[in-house]
């Protein structure tokens, strides 16, 4: 029996890069620093909310590139030498990544007490339904 990827299922024709977004996707999720939420804020509108205690905005860097929003977190040192008896907020550097979905894009990002929030919006394509005319090969 031949095991089909879902990629190249005969019936999704142009999926191909569906199953490499899956892949992607999968490795993306491993670590759990900054704890994160999801949020449907509308049937067409989502919010990600990372709590980031301690970063700056300008130690944060957001981006997206080929459907993948990518949050980098940096603190700089403030360059005075500090003695910790207790060291339990963490201050290390992060990444974080997201698959955006075709039609996802970013809308906005802002800070509000040590979460940083950034608004995704999903653009709904109109249906459009197009009538083909079969035609007679010359030759």
């Amino acid at each position: 029996m031949t095991k089909l990827s879902f990629g190249s299922h005969p019936f999704l024709l142009g999926f191909e890069q569906l199953e490499r977004l899956v892949e992607r996707t999968a490795k993306t999720g491993g670590e759990g620093y900054p704890p994160y939420n999801i949020e449907a804020v509308s049937e067409n509108a989502y919010r990600i909310t990372l709590a980031v205690a301690g970063f700056r905005d300008e130690d944060l860097a957001i981006t997206v590139e080929d459907r993948q929003l990518v949050i980098c977190g940096r603190q700089s040192e403030d360059g005075q030498e500090r003695v910790f008896l207790h060291r339990g907020i963490a201050a290390r550097a992060f990444q974080r990544s997201f698959v955006l979905a075709d039609g996802v894009e970013v809308g906005g990002a802002h800070m509000e007490h040590g979460l940083l929030h950034i608004d995704l919006r999903r653009n709904v394509p109109e249906t459009v339904v197009q009538t083909i005319r079969i035609g007679q090969r010359k030759g």
